[in-house]
């Protein structure tokens, strides 16, 4: 007798008790531009296309353009892009995908000489989310890009330089670093440590800016004055692990305007969390 799929909600005769299936593991990559609401109308929209071709481009040099292709829950974020996909894939968007972003940023600059460079923030999380991308872990990716220290990194770096910042969190370095699979050009030591604090996010996660050897970097150059702790600084220690805070109370409201790949889509807390940061 084949056995029959469980629903969303499904109880069992023996104990009565009802439990619910976990949603799709998934890797999340969420991209957003710097200093975006600088720019006019007509430039935003430029970025907002310059962006999905840089992404395209990338994962192509780095062999996931199938992947991307079939790419969860893809959506403009106006300053950005987020996607899911899927974690098996997760050593390629940690290890070699930043460079390959970083060289595609450069030709395009060489492309356009006449216009400021475009800067990227980057951030990777993974878990459980349905299809709609609807769920914690999609408001964590964007807590991610939205630490100040991960700002910090391109704000006080030449665009002509460093285009591309990158973080993760710590649960997709472990799982990337741990597994021992092979990850391109990239060892753990390029990945530093942080604790982010946004709102009622704290979470560790590590931060990452392709070629560059944190051996070299004064993280002092990241405290922030009258932090007693020295936790906002890139250079903070991560504290233990300890049991994960649970999520805000609150109402969530998702909006979407258009389908596909191509809409755009939204995520207000009413209480702590707004789907994106300010760039």
């Amino acid at each position: 007798m084949t056995p029959v799929e469980p629903s969303s909600a499904q109880s069992t005769e023996e104990s009565g008790q009802v439990w619910s299936r976990l949603f799709p593991y998934r890797a999340v990559l969420a991209v957003d531009a710097r200093n975006f609401s600088a720019h006019t109308s007509t430039e935003m929209q430029q970025i907002n296309a310059d962006i999905q071709t840089l992404l395209d481009r990338a994962l192509f040099g780095v062999g996931l353009s199938g992947q991307w292709e079939r790419r969860s829950f893809g959506q403009h974020t106006g300053d950005g892009y987020v996607a899911g996909l899927d974690t098996q894939v997760l050593p390629a968007l940690v290890g070699c995908f930043p460079d390959a972003l970083r060289e595609e940023l450069w030709s395009l600059r060489q492309e356009r000489p006449g216009r400021s460079p475009l800067q990227l923030r980057v951030s990777i999380h993974v878990g459980p989310l349905p299809d709609s991308g609807l769920g914690v872990p999609m408001v964590h990716t964007h807590r991610l890009l939205d630490d100040q220290a991960l700002r910090d990194l391109l704000s006080r770096a030449d665009p002509e330089v460093t285009n591309t910042a990158v973080i993760i969190s710590e649960r997709v370095y472990e799982d990337v670093f741990e597994s021992g699979c092979q990850t391109g050009h990239a060892v753990p030591s390029q990945f530093k440590g942080r604790f982010v604090r946004v709102k009622t996010f704290e979470r560790p996660a590590r931060l990452h800016v392709p070629g560059l050897d944190w051996g070299l970097a004064d993280s002092s150059i990241f405290d922030v004055p009258g932090d007693a702790a020295g936790q906002s600084g890139v250079g903070a220690d991560v504290p233990p692990a300890g049991p994960p805070a649970p999520p805000a109370a609150g109402g969530v409201t998702f909006h979407q305007n258009g389908s596909g790949n191509g809409a755009v889509q939204g995520l207000t807390n009413h209480v702590h969390n707004d789907f994106r940061g300010q760039s």
